[in-house]
């Protein structure tokens, strides 16, 4: 099991920048994949962009190419996901997630019903 704990949320203005942390703990975070959702209220978690434990594989919404990053560094134990060019509809609260160990397929990873851990969810608003 890995415990995630999210960081670096708050307001910022339309077309403008914020990079969230996800600080880990816990033995299989080294070999485990790494999510980023977001979730505004009364809908289900949208995928936003995931890294394999390896960090060398990245996956991103289509929404979100170009525009939002995702890195990780296993020697901090922390995935980050930096966000540049906010929209105001990305206004959600985002949430790091950790599939069971191995979960490689990209299906799989953008499928929220897949994940069991998760960090408790920091809130991004983009004014616009």
């Amino acid at each position: 099991q890995v415990q995630l704990v999210e960081s670096g949320g708050g307001l910022v203005q339309a077309g403008g920048s914020l990079r969230l942390s996800c600080a880990a703990s816990g033995s299989t975070f080294s070999r485990s994949s790494i999510t980023w959702f977001r979730q505004v209220p009364g809908k289900e978690p949208a995928f936003v962009a995931a890294i394999l434990n390896s960090g060398d594989s990245t996956v991103y919404a289509d929404s979100v190419k170009g525009r939002f990053t995702i890195s990780r560094s296993n020697t901090n134990n922390t995935v980050y996901l930096q966000m540049d060019s906010l929209k105001p509809e990305e206004t959600a609260v985002y949430r790091c997630a950790a599939p069971p160990v191995g979960t490689r397929h990209r299906v799989a990873l953008m499928n929220w019903k897949v994940y069991r851990s998760w960090g408790q969810g920091i809130q991004v608003t983009v004014s616009a």
